[in-house]
């Protein structure tokens, strides 16, 4: 250690004379040991893809299981818990941490991310509103007299959210392979589910929305597999996975 010198606020660089506080978290040390089984990583900011990810993924495959009525289940109440606190407020404070900007400290998720921000937050908005569409309380469906009318209802919204994943899809085309297919299938998702809602022949509806429903599952293990290249990282795993890096190279 006769390069550096430690003190309470973290590690100074006597040769190059640079502060490495920034690359510290606070309270802790670079070689901090004290947790073995459970090693603290200090970075200037932790990446809140995974978590925006898997709290989008399990919310979507609870609701896909439905959709295809998985063991005869068809109603969707039993989502309302996960799409208020998992895929809708997680998954939005996921989307503003990724806004943040590095002069807002003290929250170590910031890391300026436009893409990640718009969708994490859009999508943590959708299933706060898609929870207050189906929850018993919300009464909404009440204010519809013919419940056709309310099923066109929920088709303009789904499709409405079908243009917006197809921007994003667009956006995405110079990320990744495996991000690019999360946004792929869950296009065909919600234009599945949308035009279910105006299909007047219910047999035909129910089985375009079944068809949905397994888009919608591939849609879900796509996002867990995107989520978990962000956990699996050289620093704290045996082994990566491939995204398909379509990125632009410097």
């Amino acid at each position: 250690m006769s390069n550096h010198s430690i003190d309470k606020s973290g590690v100074h660089d006597e040769q190059a004379g640079a502060d490495l506080r920034l690359n510290i978290t606070p309270g802790g040390h670079a070689l901090d040991t004290s947790q073995p089984a459970f090693p603290v990583y200090h970075r200037k900011f932790a990446n809140p893809g995974p978590l925006g990810l898997s709290a989008f993924a399990l919310t979507t495959f609870v609701l896909s299981l439905i959709n295809v009525k998985t063991n005869g289940v068809a109603v969707p109440n039993v989502v309302v818990g996960l799409a208020l606190f998992y895929g809708g407020l997680v998954q939005l404070l996921a989307g503003m941490w990724e806004a943040s900007r590095r002069r807002f400290r003290p929250l170590h998720f910031a890391v300026g991310n436009t893409f990640g921000a718009t969708a994490f937050s859009s999508y943590g908005a959708f299933w706060l509103s898609f929870a207050c569409l189906i929850s018993p309380w919300s009464d909404i469906g009440a204010a519809y007299t013919k419940a056709e009318d309310f099923e066109h209802a929920i088709g303009f919204y789904l499709f409405g959210w079908f243009i917006f994943t197809f921007i994003m899809l667009i956006a995405s085309l110079r990320s990744s392979v495996a991000l690019i297919g999360v946004f792929f299938f869950l296009t065909i998702t919600f234009l599945l589910l949308s035009l279910s809602k105006f299909i007047g022949n219910a047999h035909i509806a129910a089985n375009i929305g079944t068809v949905g429903g397994a888009f919608g599952l591939v849609t879900a293990f796509n996002a867990w597999y995107c989520a978990a290249t962000g956990l699996l990282t050289p620093e704290t795993s045996h082994f990566v996975l491939p995204t398909g890096d379509l990125s632009k190279k410097d």
